[in-house]
């Protein structure tokens, strides 16, 4: 099992300082549940820049966005909150600020090789990869390191394409993103992302060498 959760900011904070480097500033438009928020604030903070957060408006903020905003993140809220129209809002704000833009799910290139470097580096030879999905960047990544390994994805938003997972076998999980896993993981586990992908994966791993990555812990309080 890779521990991301141990990781401070998950996986996505392994890679997403590259739109700080140059910038001083780097927007994110994220789904309430997002990670990616998180992520970007956590590594923002570390680099002495700027992160801002698009997110829909909520009654109670989620977890997630109260920790980025701990983190030092400035959080812009958006009415409606639909995440087109998120998106929307925060792309009007680059082009008006000239802050940096960071992608949904950070899909660069970039992000990519970082997984599959990071994925290699474990020197191990998996027969069955297994993982959450939301952009489809991870399971590009791990299919980079592994090709030769049965990789299977547990789609937990929007609906993915055998490309968007470089093939990777797609289990649907039953309940949207907003809702939480069904069961507990038996470690730190985003309730929104990993802990459904963990899930199926125990419920239908098959025999051999299994490799499970956990993205991130969950929100903290």
């Amino acid at each position: 099992m890779v521990r991301d959760d141990l990781y401070p900011g998950g996986t996505k904070a392994r890679f997403i300082g590259a739109f700080l480097r140059g910038a001083d500033e780097a927007v994110y438009a994220s789904p309430a549940e997002g990670g990616a928020q998180t992520a970007l604030a956590t590594v923002a903070r570390q680099l002495g820049k700027r992160a801002t957060i698009f997110v829909a408006q909520r009654i109670r903020p989620h977890p997630r966005t109260l920790e980025a905003a701990r983190l030092g993140a400035k959080v812009v809220t958006v009415q409606p909150g639909y995440l087109s129209v998120v998106q929307a809002r925060a792309r009007e704000y680059c082009e008006r600020t000239g802050a940096t833009l960071v992608p949904f799910g950070v899909d660069m290139e970039f992000a990519i090789d970082a997984i599959a470097r990071a994925a290699a580096s474990l020197n191990i030879e998996p027969d069955e990869v297994w993982c959450a999905a939301g952009s489809g960047v991870l399971a590009r990544g791990l299919a980079r390191a592994w090709p030769a390994a049965k990789r299977h994805v547990v789609q937990v938003g929007r609906g993915l394409s055998a490309a968007d997972v470089a093939g990777a076998t797609i289990h649907e999980y039953p309940v949207p993103f907003g809702r939480e896993a069904q069961t507990r993981a038996p470690f730190p586990s985003d309730p929104h992302y990993d802990a459904k992908a963990w899930e199926q994966c125990a419920a239908r791993k098959g025999p051999g060498r299994v490799l499970f990555w956990n993205v991130a812990g969950p929100a903290r309080p």
